[in-house]
């Protein structure tokens, strides 16, 4: 059990991560860190995805000295994705930071729960 572990502890790390990030996402009910549990769970993604990507031995895409044999490269295709969604992410980020600066200012406070209760309020 331990050296499957060992073997593959990238991605348990990766699991690990990601159900930190999805109980945070789950149990709290301050905005922020609703927020900050989406991160880690977005990180935890990036790091399986940059782990299953790597090849022990392989050489970055670049072509040098005329290698012209795909054998002898990583495939690009998952860094590729990990930089993409980094970048989605961190806009992603940035928005739900300036709602929440907006629901506060609104609210004043980031209890999901009384903000929610406030907003029934007003409907009735």
């Amino acid at each position: 059990m331990i050296d499957i572990i060992m073997t593959h502890l990238t991605d348990v790390v990766s699991v690990i991560l990601f159900i930190i990030g999805f109980s945070n996402l789950l149990l709290h009910h301050n905005m922020i860190k609703k927020i900050i549990g989406l991160n880690i769970m977005d990180t935890a993604i990036y790091m399986l995805l940059a782990t299953q990507g790597y090849i022990e031995g392989l050489k970055a895409p670049i072509i040098v000295d005329g290698v012209t044999d795909a054998g002898a490269y990583v495939n690009p295709i998952p860094s590729g994705l990990v930089l993409t969604g980094i970048v989605v992410s961190v806009s992603v980020t940035a928005l739900m930071f300036s709602m929440t600066i907006r629901m506060y200012k609104e609210y004043r406070t980031l209890d999901l729960d009384e903000i929610l209760m406030r907003v029934r309020k007003q409907d009735l």
